[in-house]
């Protein structure tokens, strides 16, 4: 997160004495990221983050691949995913690369017993149903429909749902997670051309501070094993921390469309970015306005990229047969387009209502098991007149 913010109590100055009424020290924790050379917090703790009373059952998630080697385009119909109870085990990897893995979730219930800590990735969260509040150990963020939520690697976390009723479209990345840098300028202050600005980021204002001693199940992920530990402190003991290393929420609803008189590629939708992926934002826009224009995008190849496009609500021009919830998959070297009869439509047309998330790769996906269970295995033949 390229922007400073700050929170709670913490000293005036790093890695000093600061203590509490009683003159005992509060404990300092430097949480960071590519070593100490990426973005970092200081966190002042109640009690020391280290005490790890026992390391438990040890399972392994990683998902079956069905297809390794695919150049087959895919549409899967993510509402079959059936809902679960649990929040860990509602998540269903659907294509997954060496880079990151794309989940659909439909969790039925809070994280009660347990917190979560990903160690292996950063989770983008795109709430498409259900309303709630996601804590963490440097604060909490409310969350409803059509919001982004970033969660960092190595945060601790909890998710409160207000209904059962909820549909996840998750990014697990093993890159950090960066908002785009054609976006910022020098100083990481986004610039004017930027399709939102940091008015349109939420960040933690509500810190849970718990000084609580006891058994503290974390159910941690590493190397696509799930491992319980459980810490003698409670994890939310923060009672104060800065720096630029922290959760934060951005609403598709906030992202504002770069239109133009013919048509924009892709790229002017990009919401976030790696060095190995990027996803991007479709949403409600007005059409390009050259009095020859075909609003509908042109064929085109993804000769180095695989590409995921998330259907969240609304009229999608250039599908048919497309409903939300739905993904489809066009791997690298293979061209698509709209599909038949779908440019004539938008001919005349002055706008669109299609809210959709992209997933551009550089490597591969791999379709997984459960992937396949939702496929719609004809859809490469969609475009035949």
């Amino acid at each position: 997160m390229p922007f400073y913010h700050k929170l709670g109590n913490i000293p005036h100055k790093r890695h000093i004495q600061f203590r509490k009424p009683d003159g005992s020290l509060y404990y300092e924790q430097l949480f960071g990221t590519i070593g100490f050379d990426g973005m970092s917090t200081n966190s002042y703790h109640e009690q020391r983050p280290t005490q790890v009373k026992e390391v438990g059952k040890q399972y392994n998630v990683a998902p079956k691949i069905a297809n390794a080697n695919n150049i087959k385009s895919y549409r899967l119909k993510g509402f079959q995913v059936k809902p679960e109870n649990d929040f860990l085990e509602s998540r269903k990897t659907v294509l997954i690369n060496s880079d990151c893995a794309i989940i659909l979730a439909a969790p039925k219930q809070s994280t009660k017993d347990y917190f979560c800590k990903n160690t292996d990735a950063d989770e983008l969260i795109f709430v498409h149903k259900g309303t709630g509040k996601l804590r963490t150990m440097l604060g909490n963020l409310d969350f409803k429909y059509g919001d982004y939520l970033l969660i960092p690697r190595g945060i601790i976390y909890k998710i409160d749902f207000d209904t059962e009723d909820n549909r996840l479209f998750i990014v697990e990345s093993r890159r950090p997670i960066y908002i785009p840098k054609r976006y910022r300028n020098w100083f990481g202050q986004l610039l004017e051309h930027s399709p939102f600005c940091e008015r349109d980021i939420r960040q933690p204002q509500e810190l849970e501070t718990y000084n609580e001693s006891g058994d503290f199940l974390i159910k941690v992920k590493k190397q696509d094993d799930i491992i319980e530990m459980v810490y003698a402190s409670h994890p939310f003991d923060v009672i104060g921390y800065d720096g630029y290393n922290y959760p934060y929420a951005f609403s598709i609803h906030d992202f504002e469309p770069i239109t133009g008189r013919i048509h924009q590629p892709p790229p002017v939708h990009q919401t976030f970015e790696t060095d190995a992926f990027v996803v991007c934002s479709f949403v409600p826009r007005l059409y390009d306005y050259h009095p020859q224009s075909i609003p509908a995008p042109y064929n085109h190849s993804n000769i180095d990229s695989d590409e995921v496009l998330y259907y969240v609500d609304g009229d999608f021009m250039s599908r048919n047969d497309v409903e939300a919830g739905h993904i489809s998959l066009h791997p690298a070297g293979i061209p698509h387009g709209p599909h038949p009869g779908a440019a004539e439509r938008s001919i005349g047309k002055t706008k669109t209502d299609e809210l959709a998330v992209m997933v551009d790769t550089f490597k591969p996906l791999m379709v997984t098991e459960e992937g396949m269970k939702i496929a719609d295995e004809t859809y490469h033949k969609s475009w035949l007149e």
